[in-house]
């Protein structure tokens, strides 16, 4: 493995196809150490002006490339990144403390992104042209949108830029993208390795902050939509903004995933996939396995197996070795937002099967936590966004999908039973967009990956981001002789 310095990118903004000085800088930390690692550059309204405008100008060429001459970049950027996948393995882990095997999979999702988007892009969605009114031919033209500005979060920094980079390139679109100021390495990597697959400006990178950046790419008017992975709060922000230009926004916000044990689960099966799905990523995950309700029936077992299972979870550093399982949260005032969490819950007399508090080390680190919690806790209805996991009980089938449904998020959730007919039916009711039935947080490239209610709206992964990206033109021609 090279050294850390040998792995950083430039500390610039990448604009119109080169790296270029800023003048207000501000320190990226190590959160397993708490160390900085490097100072980058914050930008300002002007270089939000001038990306944009980068990026229109070369929206004038890329958005009328073929779709098979798009692929071949996609596909090159692929073989790019699979070339250099060990160095961001290791510059994720710098970054965001991920332990190994969630960065080797982060990358490799992102690699996968690319191939299936340059797929994708070659084959539409859209209805078959033909005469649909007497002596009128119609067309159906998917035409990208323009320059695109994106935000995205700090808990998949490669992996959730690149959901959003490869379907808006292939849609046609220019992209000026603002990652996390928390984690913005892996993304100025990305330019760096790339720079030379795509031509001047069509992706572009500014590192700051999201009242600034944000702000001026949700409201400039050369912008054609802004995409955003984040919070609810932040997606209200930007939507606010973009509204008064009627601008399009894709959202994809938080969720409070519910998990449904039925009395007949595969109590061992549902313990195993949510000491995986509770925790992967120390639970900084949107989809995570978060709220368990479980039949009354089965709860006392189930609970004490879940503790057990939790505390075997291994903590630590990414460099601690392959072992480890779980590294830290992403900053000290996320840590201590975790905790604040963790102090309420108890507050509200819940009980601490196993965890409920910091590791008393270097680095923002808490013990994996499952809580035995009332209903109407407040750990059972907030996006806590931490290694944290809360158990209720329910009695009917109906009361389970109702308070699977009480929360105001709707990103996932998952059904757990060997009952193929309640599985079918009690996923149709439940108000989120993906339901996984025996298992959790599977995720496949092909499928799209999006919420209902607060968890926003728009679609990552699939064909069907591409046609988020882009528009369609119905063009009909008069036939009649």
């Amino acid at each position: 493995m090279q050294s850390t310095e040998l792995l950083l990118p430039p500390a610039k903004h990448f604009v119109n196809g080169e790296f270029i000085d800023g003048t207000d800088f501000f320190s990226v930390l190590d959160p397993s150490t708490e160390r900085a690692v490097l100072d980058v550059p914050r930008a300002g309204v002007q270089d939000v002006d001038a990306a944009v405008a980068a990026a229109k100008r070369a929206f004038t060429t890329w958005g009328r490339t073929l779709p098979g001459e798009r692929a071949a970049v996609l596909l090159k950027i692929a073989d790019r990144l699979e070339a250099h996948q060990q160095e961001l393995m290791a510059l994720e882990s710098l970054n965001t403390g991920k332990p190994a095997a969630v960065a080797q999979d982060d990358v490799a999702s992102a690699i996968d992104s690319f191939r299936f988007m340059a797929g994708a892009l070659r084959s539409g969605t859209s209805l078959s042209a033909g005469e649909y009114a007497k002596d009128h031919f119609s067309v159906i033209v998917r035409e990208p949108l323009g320059v695109v500005g994106a935000v995205t979060p700090w808990n998949y920094p490669l992996l959730m830029g690149v959901w959003k980079i490869a379907p808006i390139l292939a849609a046609g679109n220019t992209l000026v993208l603002k990652p996390s100021e928390t984690t913005p390495l892996s993304t100025l990597k990305f330019a760096e390795l790339t720079a030379d697959l795509m031509p001047e400006g069509v992706f572009n990178v500014l590192t700051g902050r999201g009242s600034v950046i944000g702000t001026r790419l949700s409201e400039h008017p050369d912008v054609a939509m802004v995409a955003l992975t984040g919070s609810v709060g932040s997606g209200v922000s930007v939507a606010s903004v973009a509204a008064q230009s009627v601008k399009r926004v894709h959202l994809e916000l938080g969720g409070k995933a519910p998990v449904l044990v039925f009395e007949d689960a595969d109590i061992d099966a549902a313990v195993d996939g949510l000491r995986a799905a509770g925790y992967w990523n120390s639970g900084q995950e949107c989809g995570a396995a978060c709220r368990v309700l479980v039949h009354e029936s089965i709860a006392e077992e189930f609970t004490a197996k879940l503790g057990a299972a939790v505390a075997t979870l291994a903590v630590g550093a990414p460099d601690e070795g392959e072992s480890v399982e779980l590294g830290p949260m992403i900053s000290r005032a996320h840590y201590e937002r975790v905790l604040a969490h963790l102090s309420k819950a108890e507050a509200e007399g819940a009980r601490f099967v196993t965890g409920g508090g910091p590791v008393e080390r270097t680095g923002y680190f808490i013990e994996p936590t499952v809580i035995a919690a009332p209903r109407g806790a407040s750990c059972t209805q907030e996006e806590i966004f931490g290694p944290v996991v809360s158990v209720e009980t329910f009695a009917t089938e109906a009361e389970a999908i109702e308070r699977a449904n009480e929360v105001p998020f709707g990103l996932a959730a998952s059904v757990w039973t060997k009952d193929a007919q309640r599985s079918h039916d009690v996923a149709s009711r439940i108000d989120a967009g993906t339901v996984w039935v025996n298992s959790h947080l599977a995720l496949a490239t092909e499928m799209p990956w999006g919420g209902f209610k607060g968890s926003g709206y728009g679609r990552d992964l699939s064909a069907y981001a591409i046609d988020d990206y882009s528009r369609t033109k119905h063009v009909m021609h008069h036939t009649g002789r």
